[in-house]
Order: structure tokens, then sequence, then C-alpha cells
């Protein structure tokens, strides 16, 4: 008796924190051979820098579907991720969509999917950051709001979800899928010595990441974070792996000198590959980021996090990890800086499911949702 096929099913990868979070589900869906996945790129990060090295450094198979949407205003390329994922389900239609994170790609697929009346499956569904000017925290709502099952990567979300009335049979918590990932390449980081490469040892330099439109949008605001940079790294060299989107707010606003190379405090470089970043974090004294996937790898690390941000979706990294919401304000930046460098900081404390296994509970969860 031959068996029935398995459900085709798309994982929705558009930005680089979404291959992060991909490449260990995709491999849990493969080794227990429940569903047929079918990777779908939208492209939204379209440089090799920011998503081509990615797949290669996480052994992703080749997207199945590439949208080649490219950069855009949030409207323009929301609805452009929506016109052409909508023109794809029209020819082959999946049993269900899976979609990751938060970013335009996750919310454009989420809407094609639901009016068409095809199922999605949300992977790190109910963080809150409570600040509806983040552009990521309205993508988070409308996502949630309309997928059929949710699933949470810290106790947070589940707490989220119940206050906004999703029936708690939607809801599964799974842990974090970007720790998998973390964990599996933690050894090939510690071998890669990408600040070895640069003249320096483990703890003896900082690493800095800022993307954030509260960070890099308003010129006054960058030039007074790179200014406090450059000061801050008299202590401590920093390590700046600059963003695209910094670095040109940078050179738009006439001081994209501050970020040049060749710096002998502040190493400004450009975007970096997974396994380099990590390798870069693993062995930094103290990390400066608006990321929220650096607040949850330096809780797990066990390095110090100044968050620059006020607020985090992801509250477990400051009540059991390393991360300290800090803003952009240079007195507390300051302060804190200095705290982590006396070694006044926690450590951390194991946070539940951050394990390494959480693609594995996805899979299962996707399996058991699809089952005939």
């Amino acid at each position: 008796m031959s068996q029935a096929p398995r459900p085709l099913v798309d994982f929705v990868a558009g930005a680089r924190p979404n291959f992060m979070k991909l490449a260990p589900v995709v491999r849990a869906v493969t080794r227990q051979a429940c569903l047929a996945p079918r990777i779908v790129h939208t492209g939204q990060h379209y440089d090799e820098a920011m998503n081509q090295v990615f797949f290669t450094e996480l052994g992703i198979p080749e997207p199945d579907v590439h949208l080649e949407v490219g950069s855009g205003s949030h409207g323009a390329q929301t609805a452009r991720i929506l016109e052409r994922y909508e023109a794809h389900l029209l020819r082959e239609r999946p049993a269900a969509t899976v979609v990751f994170g938060d970013v335009n790609s996750t919310l454009a697929c989420s809407l094609a999917a639901v009016k068409l009346g095809v199922p999605v499956a949300h992977v790190e569904a109910g963080l809150r950051s409570f600040d509806r000017t983040m552009p990521e925290e309205i993508n988070r709502l409308l996502t949630d709001a309309v997928s059929e099952l949710l699933l949470v990567s810290e106790h947070s979300g589940l707490v989220n979800l119940k206050r906004e009335g999703v029936p708690e049979n939607k809801a599964r918590l799974v842990g974090n899928v970007m720790i998998d990932t973390l964990l599996a390449r933690l050894d090939a980081a510690r071998e890669r010595g990408a600040a070895r490469r640069l003249g320096l040892s483990d703890r003896s330099y900082g690493l800095v990441t800022l993307h954030r439109p509260s960070n890099v949008d308003d010129p006054r605001t960058l030039r007074r974070l790179l200014d406090l940079l450059h000061e801050l790294a008299r202590a401590l060299p920093l390590v700046f792996a600059v963003h695209p989107r910094t670095r040109a707010a940078a050179e738009h606003a006439g001081f994209g000198a501050r970020l040049a190379s060749g710096q002998a405090r502040l190493i400004c470089l450009g975007p970096q590959g997974y396994v380099d970043t990590l390798s870069l974090a693993v062995g930094a004294r103290v990390v400066l980021t608006d990321s929220g996937g650096l607040q949850e790898e330096c809780s797990v690390l066990g390095v110090p996090c100044l968050t620059l941000r006020d607020s985090t979706e992801r509250p477990i990294t400051v009540e059991l990890g390393t991360s300290r919401l800090v803003g952009n304000d240079a007195e507390r930046i300051t302060a804190a800086f200095h705290e982590a460098l006396a070694g006044n900081w926690p450590s951390g404390k194991p946070i539940p499911l951050w394990d390494g296994q959480a693609g594995e509970r996805v899979a299962a969860e996707l399996a058991r949702w699809l089952a005939p």
C-alpha cells in the first residue's frame, strides 16, 4: 500500500534573520520526512552579503522560488511581495505557508496566503515590544492576527497572545530556532577567528551593529551615536559591522567619513556573514546593538549586550539573559559600557527551550497541524 503524499509547505525567507530561523526548521522537516518543503525567497535582502552567503553557510538548499522584489519603502516592498507571492500561490497552491519573524516578507506572504485560503503558521509568534513606531511591531501584530498556528519562542509570547484573545489551542511554546543555528555553528565560528584576522584577541574588543530607524534615520541621532562610538573606542577597540542602511544614511547626511575603514580604534567593516558575525560576538567583551537576534545570541553566549533601544520584544533576554536596554542616550550607554568593562554584569541564566532542539519541535507541530 503506497503512502499518502507529504503535504507541500512553503517556507518563506526574505531577510537575513529569516535565514537563520528557517535553516533548522527545514533540516528538521527533511529529517522527519513529514512534509514536502518548498523554500520561497522573496528577495527582500537581495545582495550577496545580506542573503546568498547565508544559504551557503547554513547549508540551506537553493530556493525553489525566488520572487526578486528588491528594496523599496515599506509600503512598496510589502505590496510587491504580496503581489508576487499571490501569483506564485495561484500557480501551485501549497497545503500551508510558514513564515518567520517580523520582516515585511513575513506580513506580505501571510496576507497573500490567507486571502487565498492557505493557512499560515508563524514561527516566533507572540513577541511584542509595545512600540508601534517600529514597523516590525506592526508586522508581528498583523501576522499573528491572521495565522492559524502560532509557534512561540519564549513564555512572554504566550502571555501576549492570550491577552490579545488568541485561543490557547492555536499557540505552542517551541523554543528559539535562532539558538539551534547558533549552537550548530558555534564551533565553526570559534575556528573562523574573525577577530584574529583583524589583529584582535578574545575579550580585547567590542562588537557594534546598528540599523534601526530610531538610531540611523535621524542624522542628528546617528551623528551623536557615531561620535559616541569613537569616544568609547578609546577605552576598548570596537568592531563595527556597518549595515548598508546605516552607511547610506551616514553618507546621505554628509558624514560617511566617520565610517571610513582603516581607523585604529573604531574598525568599520561591511556586512558580515553569519559565521563571521557569530565569531566576532563569541569573542567580544561587550556588544552594542539594536538587533533582536544579537540580544538572543549574547544571552546564550554570556556576552554583555547593550541594547540601543528603549523597548524589546524579547524581554527574556533582559530577565534571564545578558541584555540591558540603554536606548540611544549617550550617558546611559557610556555608564553601561564601563560597567561591562569592569565585569559588573550578569552572566545570564539558561532560558527554557533555547536548547538547540526548537527546529525539531516546530517540525513536529507542523506535522501534527497538517495531519489528515
